[in-house]
């Protein structure tokens, strides 16, 4: 028997309150309607213009498909196109878009969608719950090689069941609706098996036309089904890569939003008095991955002496300047529900990355760090510090520069060793899932490890909070300690906006508002 644990419309429920309901194998409360309780919302939208959006991050081949997406043009892109069954809200609640319900067995292994009705896509087509079951299904194919897959391997049959689409799960997932609130599930047309990169969706805008790299243009979708979004009449990304010029166009008018804003310059901005600087902290991390099938860093000694030779306090303070924390070599920061601080920081110590250095028995040759500035802000800059930091401990630490055309295409998940950026995810199931665990196509350093994927699967089925969090605080000791993550800092979020933007909701969930920007700002009469 299904109990229903969320509910009907545009409404939301808090996480905590969700997997606890699920740990009391109590599904049956309904949830009250006031999503997002801000001053935005009291405010009147202004309905018409066209928002223009400097985005770095991207690159000449970028595509529409939405497996493919991943850096953060493709990311906004995604947002702007697209739709998912559920979202999570600023404040980490669960909000249903193209499902209006969402119910849960009692052992939360059987998962059910009710799929909203008279939605329709871009091409004029109404959605169906057909077209939500072909689009889980194609990112579930290794073949689409999408940013899903791993999260999705844990599906063991999925069914259309009249308006629902029921998904049973290989073991129990309390955390399952927000695993559906990726980017990359955007619902299309077939689940976009005739053309995924066309840019079908069914979000508040369509593409009209695209310069990967270059520029993007959309008109408003007329058949958009929530009234509460989408409020320009046409949206505008420039692609610029280049920060000086990112900010530059910004400040001459020609866009009203940059992202990635450096710390180092944030402070300068906000003195212009024709716009102001956003800033909000959340799970992004800023990253030095290492390919750990890779020689020499499938050595765990190696991998060990890079850590220890990483400065971060002096990382965080002149990259980040006040606008974010130190890392552990861990994606999960206090800003996830089940967080546990029991994890000891590593510190820079010269003597223990000498010390593992040697053990390693590394012949001394250069070790290849490959960044570019598209990599995070800041980050040319974080890879020479990184490279005086090692060498106080004898590691010869080689920074070559890579263009930003391309890097998240060519050098990213290719190359052994890179400069990266992760946003973060709602859940840590979802974040070990998609960057973690052995078979996840995203798993950026390579990580095998069988006992992690074992607590992995553990945690899933786990509905008991408190055990739920032991079990991730031995996972992140597994990544601190054999991984090839190497985590400095956990970066805010800080775009530049023009005062012309109204409706700016500050959401840790990711670059401008979480990508929804477009959907939920206006600009002022």
């Amino acid at each position: 028997m299904h109990k229903t644990v969320t509910t009907k419309g545009r409404t939301s429920l808090n996480r905590r309150s969700f997997l606890g309901r699920a740990s009391a194998l109590a599904m049956t409360a309904a949830v009250g309607s006031a999503m997002l309780a801000s001053g935005a919302r009291a405010q009147t939208a202004v309905k018409g213009g066209t928002l223009k959006m400097g985005l770095g991050g991207g690159g000449s081949t970028d595509s529409l498909d939405p497996a493919l997406a991943a850096n953060p043009v493709t990311f906004h892109l995604m947002r702007t196109l697209g739709e998912q069954l559920v979202d999570v809200t600023p404040d980490g609640q669960l909000e249903m878009r193209l499902a209006e319900e969402v119910d849960s067995d009692a052992e939360a292994k059987v998962w059910r969608f009710k799929i909203r009705q008279g939605v329709t896509f871009h091409n004029g087509a109404v959605m169906t719950p057909d077209d939500v079951l072909a689009t889980l299904e194609r990112h579930s194919d290794e073949d689409s090689q999408s940013g899903a897959l791993g999260i999705m391997q844990g599906i063991e049959s999925m069914r259309v069941d009249g308006d629902w689409v029921e998904v049973t799960l290989t073991t129990a997932n309390a955390d399952l609706p927000y695993l559906m609130a990726d980017y990359h599930l955007q619902i299309q047309p077939n689940g976009g098996r005739d053309d995924a990169a066309a840019g079908i969706g069914a979000g508040a805008y369509k593409i009209v036309a695209q310069e990967p790299g270059v520029r993007y243009t959309f008109e408003k979708h007329a058949e958009y089904w929530d009234s509460e979004r989408g409020h320009y009449d046409a949206v505008e990304f420039l692609v610029i890569n280049d920060a000086t010029a990112r900010m530059a166009a910004l400040q001459s008018g020609q866009v009203h939003i940059a992202n990635l804003v450096e710390p180092k310059v944030a402070g300068l901005l906000n003195r212009a008095p024709t716009l102001e600087v956003k800033s909000v902290s959340g799970r992004g991390h800023y990253v030095f991955v290492m390919h750990t099938d890779t020689a020499p860093f499938d050595n765990a000694d190696l991998r060990l002496a890079l850590k220890y030779a990483v400065n971060r306090a002096e990382m965080v303070d002149k990259i980040l300047q006040g606008f974010g924390t130190i890392g552990n070599d861990t994606p999960i920061n206090a800003a996830y529900p089940l967080f546990d601080d029991s994890l000891p920081q590593r510190t820079f110590d010269i003597e223990k990355a000498a010390a593992h250095y040697k053990a390693s028995g590394h012949d001394g040759s250069p070790i290849v760090l490959k960044v570019a500035d598209t990599a995070f802000p800041g980050a040319v800059d974080a890879a020479a510090l990184f490279q005086q930091s090692a060498a106080a401990a004898g590691i010869p630490l080689e920074i070559q520069r890579v263009p930003n055309d391309g890097y998240w295409s060519e050098v990213w998940n290719k190359e052994p060793f890179c400069a990266s950026y992760w946003g973060g995810r709602p859940v840590q199931d979802q974040m070990y899932t998609t960057a973690y665990l052995s078979t996840a196509d995203w798993n950026d350093t390579r990580f095998t490890n069988a006992a992690f994927d074992d607590l992995l699967l553990q945690a899933r089925a786990e509905l008991d909070p408190a055990a739920r969090t032991a079990t991730y605080a031995q996972m992140g000791a597994i990544v601190h300690d054999e991984g090839g993550v190497i985590v400095p800092m956990f970066n805010d979020f800080i775009e530049a906006v023009s005062n012309d933007v109204q409706g700016w909701v500050a959401d840790g969930g990711g670059d401008t508002m979480n990508g929804l920007a477009p959907h939920k700002t206006w600009l002022a009469s």
